[in-house]
């Protein structure tokens, strides 16, 4: 399941696992905020990064500025 859609903008599913990264978070952790699978928090953890939306810092998710204003865009 996609995270951004063609036009830029973030599912549910997306701005679900990204407002749980209010902190550097580590997946389990972002799987428990979200309540999401965790198949599908690390799939849209991929593709986050390599939107450049968020990034792995010491096995801790963070946002990245990028990621940050897009989330806001969303009205997350």
């Amino acid at each position: 399941m996609p995270c951004i859609r063609p036009d830029g903008s973030l599912t549910l599913a997306a701005r679900d696992v990204m407002s749980a990264m209010s902190q550097p978070r580590p997946v389990d952790d972002i799987r428990e905020l979200s309540r999401q699978p965790l198949y599908r928090v690390r799939a849209s953890l991929r593709e986050l990064g390599d939107a450049g939306l968020v990034e792995a810092q010491d096995e801790r998710w963070v946002l990245t500025d990028a990621g940050r204003t897009a989330l806001a865009e969303s009205g997350a």
